[in-house]
């Protein structure tokens, strides 16, 4: 079990602090869907839109990035 989970309503990683999903959070993650990255886009998103809602302050193009531009 990771320790590099969400806190929200803020978004930081409670294993190292700085933004979730922290570099740590996404290696685990690619390498938890390595062989279903359609179900990890899935997953992104809807965490995505959980975010959007507690940090309507940030633009929306900067969460996409965050949550979802890595994974390509």
């Amino acid at each position: 079990m990771t320790s590099h989970l969400p806190i929200t309503p803020a978004w930081t990683c409670a294993g190292c602090g700085v933004d979730w999903p922290c570099h740590t959070r996404r290696w685990e993650l690619r390498a938890e869907y390595d062989r279903a990255p359609v179900s990890l886009a899935l997953y992104l998103a809807a965490q995505l839109v959980n975010a959007a809602h507690d940090l309507a302050h940030i633009p929306a193009g900067h969460l996409y990035h965050r949550f979802l531009g890595w994974t390509r």
